[in-house]
């Protein structure tokens, strides 16, 4: 396995991005368990144990502007096809630092492992954790090349009361690494706004490829 993902995205959680050149980079993937696509500003990593040679001849049959090939439905297509894979969406990749102390916000851990967020959760990421608090839930865990990564769900009869971004706050303050991950679906505008109020910065697009 390919430790290269996790550089690059250590990279850009610091704020060195790859060159704005158009190019695609191929690279192994981090584990047996993700394949896929990140797309920062006019450069792609697509991250796969597939042919580097059959990668960029996809690319090239895509019928789509050059620097969107690798997010464009036609190139996935063919990827998942050809690995075997599946995909929920593209999402918005945002990245913020850990904060120093506790949450401030009330939260009380769940320890059922059979809970349906947990046993949701250890589909995709290890070392989970998940608190509950009045109203929501946050999820931690270590997901794609073993970055912290965050989600949230707020209760219905709970929203407009900003619950959402306190909660992603308070997951600054529990990660046990530099820097915190989380994915929204760009159409998903409550959670794109609640992450940027709690100081996430937008740094990628992303396809993650899992196993059926």
């Amino acid at each position: 396995m390919s430790e290269e993902l996790a550089r690059i995205l250590a990279d850009a959680a610091a704020g060195r991005f790859p060159a704005a050149d158009g190019g695609v980079a191929v690279v192994g993937p981090p584990d047996t368990r993700d394949e896929g696509v990140v797309a920062f500003t006019a450069h792609s990593v697509v991250y796969t144990a597939e042919d580097p040679e059959w990668i960029r001849a996809r690319l090239a049959a895509t019928d789509s502007d050059r620097l969107a090939a690798t997010m464009n439905p036609q190139f996935l297509a063919a990827l998942m096809a050809r690995t075997g894979r599946r995909m929920d969406t593209i999402d918005l990749v945002t990245v913020a630092d850990a904060l120093p102390g506790a949450p401030g916000l009330a939260l009380r851990e769940i320890q059922d492992r059979e809970h349906p967020r947990v046993a949701a959760a250890l589909k995709r990421r290890e070392e989970v954790r998940v608190w509950a608090a009045d109203g929501g839930l946050l999820v931690l865990g270590r997901g794609l090349a073993g970055r912290w990564e965050v989600s949230i769900e707020v209760d219905e009869e709970a929203r407009g009361r900003g619950l959402g971004p306190r909660l992603a706050v308070a997951a600054r303050h529990l990660v046990p690494g530099p820097v915190l991950w989380s994915q929204q679906s760009p159409g998903n505008a409550r959670s794109v706004r609640a992450f940027q109020r709690a100081g996430y910065r937008p740094v990628a697009s992303e396809a993650v490829l899992t196993a059926r």
